[in-house]
C-alpha cells in the first residue's frame, strides 16, 4: 500500500503545473466581475468549463504519453508546413498573450501592495520570471509552482472563512446554467480564461519529458491511468481555486452591492469590508499568481517555439531560450503600450478566443489518427466526446469574439 502511494505521488505534477495556467490574473479579473455583479449564479460556468479543460488537458497528455512528442513537435512532424507553421505560429501569439495577462497581473499586484508603478513591476516580473526559467530544471520549477499553487489556495480559502458565504446558493449556482440579464460577456471571459491554448501545449510538453520504455505497453497503459488521477485531481484544484474567487467576490461585494471592474478596485474595497488583512492576502496572492503563471506561458513558448523546428523544450537549447525569452520581452514591451490595466487584461482573453479553436481543432487530428498515435488513437467515443467539446468552445469563444468587437447596446 506504502508503495503504491508513493507511485501515485511520484506520477503527480505535469497537471498541477498546467492548473496555474489557468489560475492566473485574467482569470482573477473574470471571476471577480462574475462573482460582483451577479453573485453565486455564475459558478456553473466554473464547472462546465473545468469538465471540458479535463477531457481535453487528458488528450494532450495523451499525445504526449503515446508518442514522445508534444503537440508543437506532433504538428510539425504530422502536419503539412504550411499547415503546421500557421498554427504553431498562432500560438506562440497565443503564449505571448498569455504572459502579457501574467506579467500584468503581478505588475499591479506590486503596485497594490508596493506602490511600485506598473512599468517598473512589469519590468521586475520579466526579469523574475525568466530568471526562474533559466536556472531551474523541470522538476524544481514544479515544487516552486506547487508551493505558489497552494499559497493561492490558502489565501482563498482565509478570505472565505472571514466573512459569511450563503452555501445553499452556492451548491445551486455550481449545477444550474442560468444567463442572467447582460452576463453573456462576463460568460464567455470565464470560459475563454479556463480553457487557454499555451496549456494545451503545455501539457503535452511537460508529460512527454518524463522518460520511460514506449516499447512497452504495460508501460505506456501505466502512464495513461496515473496521468487521468494527475489530469483530474489537478483540474479539481483548479475549479476549487476558480470557484473561490467567485464565491469571494458574491459574498463580499455582490452581497453589499458593489459592482468591480478592475483587479485594484477589488483590493482597495475589501479593506473596509473584510479588514486589512484580507486585502493584503488578496494582494500578495495576486503576486503569486502573475509570477507563476507567467513562467509557466514562459514554458509555453519555449515548447511551441522550439516544436516547430523539431526540437524538444530544453531551457540549454537555443530554440527554447528563444522562444521562452521571445513570449516573456515581447509581452512586456506590449505592455508598455497600454494605457489601460485592467482593459489590457480583457484585450489578452479576447485574443486566446480567437486562437483557441485553432489549437483544438489541431489536437483532436493529432491525437485522432493513427498515423500519429497508432494503437493509442482516440475512440469512437472519445473522439464524439472531444468533437463536442470543440464544437462548444468554438460557439463560445466566437460569440466572446462578438460581443467584443461588435456594436453596443
Amino acid at each position: 500500500m506504502i508503495r503504491r502511494i508513493r507511485n501515485i505521488f511520484r506520477y503527480l505534477g505535469p497537471g498541477l503545473l498546467v492548473t496555474v495556467g489557468f489560475i492566473d490574473p485574467g482569470n482573477w479579473a473574470s471571476n471577480v466581475a462574475a462573482g460582483s455583479t451577479y453573485g453565486y449564479s455564475l459558478l456553473w460556468m466554473i464547472t462546465l468549463s473545468t469538465l471540458m479543460l479535463v477531457l481535453l488537458q487528458h488528450n494532450a497528455a495523451h499525445l504526449g504519453i503515446a508518442t514522445g512528442l508534444c503537440l508543437s513537435e506532433a504538428a510539425t512532424a504530422h502536419l503539412p508546413k504550411i499547415v503546421s507553421l500557421p498554427v504553431l505560429t498562432t500560438a506562440v501569439l497565443a503564449a505571448i498573450a498569455t504572459a502579457l495577462a501574467e506579467v500584468l497581473g503581478g505588475a499591479i499586484a506590486l503596485d497594490l501592495l508596493f506602490h511600485i508603478p506598473i512599468m517598473v513591476g512589469s519590468f521586475i516580473m520579466a526579469v523574475t520570471a525568466l530568471l526562474l526559467l533559466f536556472t531551474n530544471a523541470y522538476r524544481r520549477i514544479e515544487k516552486l509552482i506547487i508551493g505558489f499553487v497552494s499559497i493561492i489556495g490558502l489565501s482563498f480559502l482565509y478570505e472565505l472563512n472571514l466573512m459569511p458565504v450563503a452555501w445553499n446558493q452556492a451548491v445551486a449556482g455550481w449545477v444550474t446554467p442560468v444567463f442572467p440579464h447582460d452576463s453573456m460577456l462576463i460568460i464567455m471571459s470565464v470560459l475563454g480564461a479556463v480553457v487557454m491554448p499555451h496549456n494545451l501545449f503545455l501539457h503535452s510538453e511537460i508529460i512527454q519529458s518524463r522518460q520511460w520504455n514506449r516499447e512497452d505497453d504495460v508501460i505506456i497503459r501505466r502512464q495513461l491511468n496515473y496521468e487521468i488521477l494527475d489530469t483530474g485531481s489537478s483540474m479539481l484544484v483548479g475549479w476549487a481555486i476558480n470557484s473561490a474567487m467567485i464565491i469571494l467576490a458574491a459574498a463580499t461585494f455582490y452581497r453589499h452591492g458593489a459592482r468591480v471592474d478592475e483587479l485594484g478596485q477589488a483590493q482597495q474595497m475589501l479593506r473596509p469590508l473584510v479588514g486589512d488583512g484580507a486585502a493584503l492576502i488578496f494582494g500578495v496572492a495576486l503576486l503569486f499568481a502573475g509570477l507563476s503563471s507567467s513562467i509557466t506561458a514562459g514554458m509555453a513558448g519555449g515548447s511551441i517555439f522550439a516544436g516547430i523546428f523539431g526540437r524538444e523544450y530544453d531551457i540549454r537549447d537555443r530554440y527554447t531560450m528563444i522562444g521562452s525569452s521571445l513570449t516573456i520581452v515581447v509581452a512586456t514591451l506590449l505592455i508598455f503600450t497600454i494605457g489601460d490595466p485592467f482593459r489590457g487584461l480583457i484585450i489578452s482573453q479576447m485574443l486566446l478566443s480567437i486562437q483557441l479553436p485553432v489549437t483544438i481543432v489541431t489536437q483532436i487530428a493529432l491525437t485522432s489518427s493513427e498515423k500519429v498515435m497508432g494503437r493509442y488513437a482516440n475512440p469512437l467515443p472519445e473522439k464524439i466526446a472531444l468533437w463536442l467539446v470543440a464544437a462548444i468552445v468554438i460557439a463560445l469563444n466566437m460569440m466572446l469574439l462578438a460581443t467584443l468587437v461588435g456594436p453596443k447596446g
